[in-house]
């Protein structure tokens, strides 16, 4: 084998390496109710948890993980002036994690939505109809690139369904899409 081709087969694995690493991090903090902080938490909070010393913060860092979801002791519901967030990976691939998200009716959720993977993906949220029609009145965060992260406020009023979805062109047909359950 060359060189130059020992170089790329190199350079492939340490990128495929650090996808891994990541989503094994990130997806290691996932419960239930996905990854979640609890309202208040500051602006120091990424896709990797609580931002302090160590590498990139989170695990590293010391992060506890999930914040209890709904029925659990010390869960607190998401409100307007208070969300609680719930991060979510988008991908690697054609996939959401968590594919379903549990909250109370009427809460407010702050998603925090983080691209695994080199692909291009959007995060649609509302009713579950409004979503699979990909309707203009379902709120989107659009073009989330590889490793970026962005946000979306949304408050679940009505009895639902509710769900989410990626419509970026063949995603939704592939099953990128999750579910909203509402517990009490």
């Amino acid at each position: 084998m060359s060189h130059r081709m020992l170089g790329r087969l190199g350079a492939a694995l340490v990128g495929l390496g650090l996808i891994l690493l990541v989503a094994g991090t990130v997806l290691g903090g996932l419960g239930p109710a996905g990854w979640s902080s609890p309202p208040g938490a500051g602006a120091n909070r990424g896709p990797f948890g609580a931002m302090g010393p160590g590498m990139m913060g989170g695990v590293w860092a010391g992060s506890t993980g999930s914040a209890p979801g709904p029925g659990a002791p010390g869960f607190v519901a998401g409100t307007p002036a208070a969300p609680r967030v719930v991060h979510v990976l988008a991908g690697p691939g054609y996939t959401f994690g968590p594919a379903d998200v549990r909250i109370i009716a009427g809460e407010t959720i702050t998603f925090e939505v983080t691209t695994v993977g080199p692909m291009v993906h959007e995060f649609k949220v509302g009713p579950a109809a409004e979503v699979a029609a990909d309707a203009d009145a379902a709120p989107e965060i659009a073009d989330i690139g590889m490793m970026e992260t962005k946000s979306l406020t949304y408050t679940f009023s009505g009895s639902g369904p509710f769900a989410f979805a990626c419509h970026e062109p063949g995603h939704y047909e592939a099953g990128m899409r999750g579910t909203i359950t509402i517990v009490s």
